[in-house]
């Protein structure tokens, strides 16, 4: 069984920072990627940023320059730290777990509330 424990979140006035952590557990072989994913309401989940075991990082275009993926693959632990957040930013942000061979599957976390405005 794999969990995923999200941590961070909350509310910021637009231009402020917020920091979002997790951490994955239980059987996680062959990481493919590690990200986060945000969903607004009305609108389709969406990928916000991933980053693979190498360190190679994806971000969706809105955030380029504002967000920054990083982790630990000792900790299995994936951190974004959000930057001048606008109030568009604001949705429900969860962590996304992708793994190959042999489980080949996606997992995700409970969600964390991210609220921007003044």
């Amino acid at each position: 069984q794999v969990q995923l424990v999200e941590s961070g979140g909350g509310w910021v006035q637009p231009g402020g920072s917020l920091r979002l952590s997790c951490a994955a557990s239980g059987r996680i072989l062959n990481i493919i990627t590690m990200g986060w994913y945000r969903q607004a309401p009305g609108k389709q989940r969406e990928l916000v940023a991933d980053i693979t075991p190498g360190g190679r990082t994806n971000y969706v275009d809105s955030v380029m320059g504002r967000f920054t993926i990083s982790r630990d693959n000792a900790q299995n632990t994936v951190i974004l730290q959000m930057s001048s957040l606008k109030p568009e930013d604001t949705a429900v942000y969860y962590c996304n777990l992708n793994l190959g061979w042999p489980l080949s599957q996606a997992y995700w976390g409970q969600g964390t509330q991210v609220t921007v405005s003044s």
